[in-house]
């Protein structure tokens, strides 16, 4: 069943990502990502790591690089074991109706505090114009070109930061004459990157209406009494669709508690009262979270989600995965999974493999691009039932390696 979300104004999409020495990660490149890609791959093998290199990327603009530095255990455990160099992350993303920007950012650490090497901005303008940088900076000091259109021409001005751990992306974005800068800015601020959990969808948390749901889902309610209040239509089709996924679900709502917290309830329909959340099944819970994100009137540009299949039926899982599809009209999305029920309803070129190779550094191939699969799909064959029986060859925990046999 595909639905279609809301109208809304397109945003930048991820093209490629490129990381370097970020743990398991020591040089490793994404291309041609699609609007909805999957992770793939045994345990172990760089899928929540890569995952993660967003998150990082999305707390480093939202927290500070200090904080999102840190809660990764500095360079000790954040730096590729062996590697060399600083940790570096670069992407190439595209705005409706701009040129291919490139964004790196390159981090290393001195006396245990973090300092930002090198981050610039590139792209070329033009079909016979050559790339360059119009923001370059290295350890605070560096220069922007300011403009809509910034030119090779145009005069890059001195603009020294007050600190090497600050991000340039980040200090200049929130002036009107950076504004490709503070597109940039805006669309990694406005990642949402899930670490969703039942048991945090449990909480009772103090009322007021919440636009959408943290990285947890512990504010499940408020989003809830947001969409009540605000788009009752939006609300009704997620409860539309959550009663086709779960048997019997007649409502979901958030109650008022004279502790001015808001208690979540689930009335079933062969009851006459609701239960609450914390004695719904975890399923139920995080079927209906994913919808909250799928079906937000104002969807994130960019949606992480880990393991979606976790406390679902595996025969909910195609019908998720094509949802998920269906929401890329309006948002990217990044899923990891284990789960070949998922893996059947995606297509090979959304499917990343991911293996380590025998130095421990993860690899990665398109599922498109692996020896007789997409002939097999032509011919009716299901990625997860090929991925079961071991046809793609990589990414096999019964392998050694789980790289190439």
């Amino acid at each position: 069943m595909r639905n279609r979300l809301s109208q809304r104004r397109s945003s930048a999409r991820v093209e490629s990502l490129k990381v370097r020495n970020f743990r398991a990660l020591g040089d490793v490149e994404f291309r041609d990502l699609t609007p909805f890609t999957a992770l793939l791959g045994p345990n172990g093998s760089g899928k929540s790591t890569v995952f993660d290199v967003f998150a990082f990327l999305s707390e480093c603009f939202e927290l500070g690089l200090r904080r999102a530095w840190d809660k990764r255990g500095r360079a000790k455990e954040l730096k590729t074991r062996d590697g060399e160099g600083p940790v570096s992350i670069e992407i190439k993303y595209r705005e409706p109706e701009f040129p291919l920007i490139t964004y790196h950012l390159a981090v290393d650490e001195r006396k245990g505090a973090p300092i930002v090497v090198a981050e610039w901005l590139r792209w070329k303008r033009g079909s016979h114009g050559r790339p360059f940088n119009f923001l370059d900076y290295q350890e605070g000091l560096g220069r922007a070109v300011s403009g809509d259109a910034p030119d090779e021409s145009d005069k890059l001005i001195d603009i020294p930061l007050k600190s090497p751990d600050l991000l340039a992306v980040n200090a200049l974005g929130q002036f009107a004459e950076h504004p490709r800068v503070a597109a940039l800015r805006d669309f990694i601020t406005g990642w949402y990157v899930s670490y969703l959990s039942a048991d945090s969808a449990r909480s009772q948390p103090e009322a007021g209406p919440q636009e959408r749901l943290t990285r947890n889902g512990d504010n499940i309610a408020n989003v809830i009494q947001y969409l009540a209040e605000q788009h009752p239509d939006r609300l009704e089709k997620i409860f539309d669709i959550l009663r086709q996924r779960v048997p019997r679900i007649e409502k979901v709502f958030a109650d008022l508690m004279p502790d001015n917290r808001l208690l979540l309830q689930i009335k079933d329909a062969p009851f006459s009262k609701p239960v609450q959340a914390r004695f719904a099944s975890d399923g139920t819970l995080k079927m209906l979270m994913y919808l909250m994100i799928l079906y937000d009137p104002t969807p994130p540009p960019f949606i992480g989600v880990e393991e979606p299949e976790n406390f679902l039926h595996p025969r909910l899982l195609p019908e998720l995965a094509e949802e998920c599809r269906a929401a890329t009209e309006h948002t990217q999305i990044l899923v990891t999974t284990h789960s070949p029920f998922f893996l059947n309803g995606l297509r090979p070129q959304e499917v990343r493999v991911l293996w380590r190779d025998d130095r421990g550094r993860t690899r990665a191939e398109r599922a498109c691009d692996l020896p007789g699969i997409n002939e097999l799909v032509e011919h009716g064959a299901l990625l997860g039932h090929l991925w079961t029986e071991g046809r793609f060859g990589v990414g096999d925990p019964l392998v050694n390696s789980g790289g190439p046999t």
